[in-house]
């Protein structure tokens, strides 16, 4: 190689291995910085296009969860009260059969009709009063029931029925003025809440399946997210401990080609020396 002070190629070479090193370096500390391989669309912009679509998949099952969340919270609101209304009818029918004795006198019959004018006036309370967020599924309020989202793209639904629970319809027959004052009311009351025991029994159990189906959906969208998130990791994720140790190395080649550049800058030094006297 000729001996110029005009071009140092040796110079040009070691900068240009200097600055590709450099821009290595860069890169994995940003990686190092960040934990992702590819952060943004420069780094891979087909990976990255497709990790952004899974991100956002991820947000809509986000949103999925929180309104299946939100359902349980109606449901097990609506449960709950309802199995109150069961436990209510229980005891009103320990009234009605009580009050089917013809031995008592009237003033315990009167006593009787009062707890058991009381437990209907109960009842219709704890129908009233079984709401989470406003939302009351055994009032017949919304009669078409209550629709959650149950996937991300927002095509698919999943109801909750209403119940209507409300004195003297079709679930509980009895109406608020149902009576036990004499042998005929008390024996016309007893069938009116068998049944109504019955019907209570079957939209429970309605209610259940229904809450049931809502639960394991729930976590199906858990997991389902939690592969998603796991998908986009191994996509964009970088691995630390690899890119530790390549941080290290490009750390010494980066010193040993400022060396190399010090040394070719050296070279024109060489043509001095040929025009020195002896």
């Amino acid at each position: 190689m000729s001996l110029t002070i005009i071009t140092n190629k040796a110079a040009m070479s070691s900068l240009q291995n200097l600055n590709a090193t450099t821009d290595n370096l860069e890169q994995v500390q940003s990686r190092l910085g960040t934990g992702l391989r590819i952060a943004t669309s420069k780094d891979n912009s087909a990976i990255w296009a497709i990790a952004q679509t899974q991100r956002a998949d991820m947000g809509g099952l986000a949103a999925v969860r929180m309104g299946l969340d939100r359902a349980m919270s109606i449901g097990d609101t609506a449960l709950t009260a309802g199995q109150s209304v069961a436990e209510l009818l229980v005891k009103m029918k320990e009234r009605v059969v009580a009050a089917q004795d013809v031995s008592i006198n009237g003033v315990s019959r009167q006593a009787l009709q009062e707890d058991f004018s009381a437990l209907l006036r109960q009842v219709a309370q704890v129908v009233r009063d079984a709401a989470f967020d406003d939302v009351r599924l055994l009032d017949n309020s919304l009669p078409g029931g209550v629709r959650f989202l149950a996937d991300a793209e927002g095509a698919a639904f999943i109801t909750l029925a209403n119940q209507d629970l409300r004195l003297g319809q079709a679930v509980i027959t009895l109406s608020v003025t149902a009576s036990v004052l004499t042998l005929s009311t008390a024996s016309a009351s007893l069938a009116l809440l068998n049944a109504s025991i019955d019907n209570v029994s079957l939209a429970l159990s309605e209610m259940g399946a229904q809450l049931k189906q809502l639960e394991q959906h729930n976590t199906f969208v858990g997991k389902l997210s939690d592969s998603v998130e796991g998908g986009v990791g191994n996509l964009v994720d970088a691995d630390l401990a690899k890119e530790s140790a390549r941080l290290q190395a490009l750390t010494v080649h980066q010193q040993l080609g400022a060396q190399a550049l010090a040394i070719a800058n050296q070279a024109p030094q060489i043509i001095l020396s040929l025009f020195r006297s002896g």
